[in-house]
């Protein structure tokens, strides 16, 4: 009889399956069709433009390896490089620390904890360029007492950058960390506590290893958000103060993201060569993600 009933399960499941498998490919194709027009078409067209030399698409002429040579001799492209670099460090160690920290106070069982988490994720919700308008004027409000601003010292630029980041991502992260510690299982906290160890103990043999899928997906968006910049920069600082280096205008808080952008509007002459600044910018961020994904995934293994 249960051989009997299983049968009719996968039968009817067969069933099922069948006029899926037939159409599945005209429900799946406009969707397709719209994602080809709007990135695959517009990527492949991109890593062409920056072979070329062009004003529009269409007046591209070919023009080789030339804007990358370019890019490679341009000193604001390096230093913002490093300065995107730097950010990006800073950012993960201090947004996933600190996101961590709240996440954990958070689901020890306090009062009004959903309350907390709903005001430690609304900067979330507000956007970039006007979190850059509004701490720049708290910024400048509070260095006008030194007789100085925001603009006046690329250090100043970078650490209130940083700050504008890490206030408005924090409560993101923390979201996902509370999902990955309320995973953790009692009966493992538990056996913890009976083999006599500690809090810190706990918190880093059992609890850290089994929120690891939180910190590889928190770390991954600290790393892309960090190289991706562009709105918060150009509110905040639009990348000055600005310094000449020979015959090469460098700003000194310019992130990589901002970088592309001022190089393709300042000068006409120069959109192959910003293009060919995104293309390196891509393959950069797809690296050093991919990178980040097989290292901490490969912790999660060893768990």
């Amino acid at each position: 009889m249960r051989k009997k009933k299983h049968d009719s399960n996968s039968l009817n499941g067969q069933l099922i399956r069948r006029p899926i498998q037939r159409w599945f490919p005209l429900f799946i194709l406009p969707t397709f069709v719209c994602f080809c027009i709007g990135f695959v078409w517009p990527f492949l067209q991109g890593i062409y433009l920056s072979f070329c030399n062009f004003n529009t698409p269409r007046d591209a002429k070919w023009v080789g390896l030339a804007n990358y040579v370019k890019v490679f001799e341009d000193p604001s492209f390096r230093h913002a490089f490093w300065n995107t670099a730097a950010f990006a460090l800073v950012s993960i160690i201090l947004i996933n620390l600190l996101a961590f920290m709240i996440a954990y106070g958070l689901t020890q069982k306090m009062r009004g904890s959903n309350l907390f988490r709903t005001i430690f994720f609304m900067p979330n919700l507000i956007g970039g360029v006007v979190l850059g308008y509004i701490w720049s004027m708290i910024f400048d409000g509070i260095l006008k007492q030194y007789n100085t601003y925001l603009t006046a010292n690329a250090t100043y630029g970078f650490w209130g950058l940083v700050i504008l980041v890490a206030w408005q991502q924090i409560g993101y992260m923390m979201i996902i960390y509370i999902a990955g510690l309320q995973a953790v299982s009692e009966d493992m906290l538990e056996a913890a506590r009976i083999d006599g160890a500690n809090g810190f103990q706990t918190l880093t043999r059992v609890i850290i290893p089994n929120v690891m899928p939180s910190i590889t997906i928190c770390t991954f968006l600290t790393l892309t958000n960090s190289f991706k910049m562009f709105d918060q920069n150009l509110a905040l600082t639009g990348g000055l103060p600005q310094v000449i280096q020979g015959d090469t205008k460098v700003n000194l808080s310019e992130l990589l993201a901002l970088n592309i952008y001022s190089t393709y509007n300042i000068n006409k002459n120069w959109h192959g060569v910003a293009q060919a600044k995104a293309v390196i910018f891509f393959i950069l961020v797809a690296v050093l993600a991919l990178t980040q994904q097989a290292l901490t995934r490969r912790k999660e293994v060893q768990q």
